[in-house]
Parts: C-alpha cells; structure tokens; sequence
C-alpha cells in the first residue's frame, strides 16, 4: 500500500510541478533560475533534519555518486524547464516515456537489474503510445521534430535525469531513501547554481524581476518537487528502476490533461489515446 500511494503522489506530482514551472518562466523567470530556486528552498527546508545524520560514516562511493548524481540531475532539470517553457506541456511530459528504456539499458551494468519478458513488452507499449503524441506536432513522428528546440531540451533532460536515477538508487542502496533526498536536493542546489553562471544568467537581475505573486508559484512548486522526489526515492527502494521509471509514465495522461486544463494546449483526443495505451504498457508491469 506505501508503495502504491508513493508511485501514485509521484506520478501526480512531476506534472504539477512542469506546470508551475512554466508558469513561472512565462511570468519572465529564466528556466535556470527557477530551477536554482527550487533546489534551494529545498536545500533550507531539509537542514534541520540533516544536522541528526552522521555523514562522515559514509564512504568514497557514496559521495562520489553524489556528485555525479548532482552534477547531471541539474543540468536535466534545467533543460526540462528549456522545454516546459518553450513547448507544449502535453507533447513534452509524454517525451519522458524513453526514460526507462535508458534507465534499463545503465541499470543492467550499474545496478545488475535484468528486466523479465513482460517488464520489457509494457515498456514497449509506452513506447508505442508516446508516438501518438509526437505525431500531433506539425513534423509529426519523423527525425524532423528534432529541429525544435523544445524537443532536443527535452531528450536531453530526459537522458540526464535517467542515469541521475542511477545514481540516486545507487545512493539508495548505500544509505536510505531519506538521506539520499537530503543530498539530492543539496548537491542539485549546489550544481544549478554553478550553471546559472556558465549559461551567463544574473541573479541580480532575475531577484529583481522576483514579483510578489511568485511567492505562492516558488512554494507550490517545491511541495511538488518534494512530493515528486520522495515518491521516487521509496520506489526506487522497492523495485527496479526501469520498472519505476516505467510506471512513473504514467503522469503522461495527467500531462495532457493539465495542458488542456491550463493553457489550452490543442489535439487532445490523440494525445489521450497514445497516453492510454502508455497506461496499459504500465499495468502490465504492474500485473507482473
């Protein structure tokens, strides 16, 4: 039952968060800025229970895929927030799909996880259904959509966040679900804002384009980030990564739902029907 309601506040959860994020960046935020800040309040926000864990028990292993973790899940946030902010929410949620197939294929050298038959059919159908929604673009499904920025982004942010979900069960493994979010949320602050200063973004200027009706946009969005990463964190504890990384793709439905809901995204019922049979690639894991 734990696990079940973790996979479902976390498929809830990442979409929520891609909405306030490019609400955000269409208020004048800049993508890296955002995703900097969210880190940050997340970073405030766990000092008081990190001051009880005795870090320097923790070996070489351990803090090394802490900064590997860090240093590629900052850069995937941030070209996730390039393409929330430059795309449409309902085609580059469902681009995430690919991810389990890049989680399996490092996970099988890395964490040793050998997929079954069924695991790797279900993955298939998601998949199969994300074609639905890439067809809906103007390109459609072709080598063509990769001229649109929004699209690299978000292949590039999937890539990236899908070997940082290596790392994370690596660090799983070696601590708990609840330390490795601690240090996730650390070494990603620490990371993003290093790359504010490689991609030239000023903070001067992004503190004074901070209006008063951020406020409440900045706190929703760490809570679904929060909400997201431990959800993560527990499933990666219980299951392989692929398999979670799968059934993670589920969100793609509430992806489509939210860009029709918030900011009328258009081609609906096709997009619904690649995100269904995605959810029935994810039932089968489920069943298996």
């Amino acid at each position: 039952m734990i696990l079940f309601l973790a996979l479902f506040f976390r498929i809830l959860s990442s979409p929520l968060a891609n909405v306030f994020q490019k609400k955000l960046t269409a208020s004048g935020q800049h993508p890296l800025w955002v995703n900097f800040v969210g880190f940050f309040l997340l970073s405030v926000a766990c000092l008081p229970f990190a001051g009880n864990v005795a870090w320097s028990s923790f070996g070489r292993d351990f803090w090394l895929y802490c900064v590997l973790g860090g240093i590629v899940g900052a850069l995937g946030n941030g070209y996730l927030i390039k393409a929330v902010q430059s795309g449409d929410l309902s085609v580059v949620g469902p681009i995430n799909s690919y991810k389990s197939v890049v989680g399996l294929l490092f996970g099988i050298p890395i964490l040793g996880e050998l997929p079954h038959i069924e695991g790797i059919i279900g993955i298939g159908l998601i998949i199969y259904g994300s074609f639905f929604i890439l067809d809906t673009m103007g390109e459609r499904f072709s080598w063509k959509i990769f001229n649109r920025p929004e699209i690299r982004f978000r292949f590039a942010a999937m890539i990236l966040t899908a070997i940082e979900a290596i790392f994370i069960k690596k660090i799983i493994i070696l601590s708990s679900p609840e330390r490795s979010f601690m240090v996730w949320c650390f070494f990603n602050a620490l990371f993003s804002f290093g790359i504010l200063f490689v991609f030239g973004v000023n903070p001067k200027s992004e503190i004074t384009a901070f209006k008063k009706s951020h406020i409440r946009q900045y706190l929703l969005l760490i809570l679904s980030i929060g909400v997201m990463q431990f959800g993560t964190n527990y499933s990666f504890a219980n299951m392989p990564v692929a398999y979670a990384l799968a059934l993670f793709q589920l969100s793609s439905l509430v992806s489509v739902l939210f860009g029709y809901r918030f900011f009328h995204e258009t081609q609906i019922r096709k997009k619904i029907i690649g995100a269904s049979i995605m959810i029935a690639g994810a039932v089968l894991i489920i069943l298996m």
